[in-house]
């Protein structure tokens, strides 16, 4: 885990073995990832980040593998017709929510560097029959998408387990036209984490030791030229005791809590300056005439 292919080669890797495991597997663990929850402790009580989408319009089943940290759609203003691009898609949930509000006229790309999990996204997209909703394998730092043709960025809880954050701000910059945004939700920290977390592989491919602090965080966000940059939703992630246990001893476990070192989720806002957002139109509300013959 000390060089950036290494990272993402432990990602791919881990991140293909989840998706293959059922959401109630990936809830009780962090981000899903394998080994950071207790093998034995089958119960399913807790939820250690993931929020629940069943509210939400365009909600699929099939597509929540329970792999996230907040609800960005949920903050993100979408509007009929836009084209809304989600960085890591995994399995679509987020793009399927994004499409109920974005409509038929609107489009939705969803980008995942994990082969097994475009193949599942695509099979849930043809299930549901979406033509507008599309998914493309591609490293986000790099992003496979055209300049200033976005107008909303969405992601959940996967900034964190890329190396060069800096990197994927200035591609969602690059990407979005003037005026568009994003709201993301990731992990970050307030105060020092252990080393033994830190060091740990599954703690990295489960959001926690990739994530940074809070403060470096938005200054990514702000040095890369956004505008108008919130923290939209905050909360803490308390991660159990039995957990943390598998990578601390006891005194370790008391340092830790006695430092009142803080994990949370944020969603945060930022917007790419120029240019200024179309009028809100609702899904099924006729567009305002301009002339004799084109509201026909």
């Amino acid at each position: 885990m000390t060089t950036n292919d290494s990272i993402k080669n432990l990602v791919r890797e881990k991140y293909s073995e989840i998706a293959l495991q059922d959401k109630a597997t990936n809830e009780t663990s962090c981000c899903g990832a394998t080994g950071c929850g207790d093998p034995e402790d089958v119960t399913g009580t807790y939820t250690i980040m993931s929020e629940s989408y069943e509210k939400l319009s365009g909600y699929n089943p099939d597509a929540d593998l329970g792999l996230g940290c907040g609800l960005p759609t949920e903050f993100a203003k979408i509007q009929a017709g836009d084209t809304v691009l989600d960085l890591g898609s995994g399995a679509g949930n987020d793009c399927f929510v994004a499409r109920a509000e974005t409509g038929e006229n609107g489009k939705v790309i969803g980008v995942d560097f994990t082969p097994a999990m475009i193949k599942k996204a695509r099979e849930n997209a043809e299930k549901l029959n979406f033509n507008n909703v599309e998914f493309r394998e591609g490293d986000i730092e790099d992003l496979p998408i055209s300049d200033n043709t976005i107008d909303v960025v969405v992601s959940n809880c996967v900034l964190n387990l890329v190396p060069d954050k800096a990197k994927v701000f200035s591609e969602i910059k690059r990407s979005l036209r003037p005026g568009g945004h994003f709201s993301i939700s990731d992990v970050v920290l307030k105060g020092e984490l252990p080393a033994a977390l830190i060091q740990s592989a599954e703690m990295y491919a489960g959001c926690v030791a990739g994530a940074m602090q809070m403060d470096d965080y938005l200054k990514i966000i702000h040095e890369a030229g956004f505008e108008e940059v919130s923290v939209q939703k905050q909360k803490p992630i308390l991660v159990p005791d039995h957990i943390l246990l598998h990578y601390l001893n006891e005194t370790e476990l008391e340092k830790f809590k006695e430092a009142s070192a803080g994990i949370f989720s944020i969603t945060v806002f930022g917007q790419n300056p120029g240019g200024s957002k179309k009028p809100m139109i609702k899904i099924g509300e006729a567009k305002p005439c301009c002339g004799p013959d084109c509201c026909n």
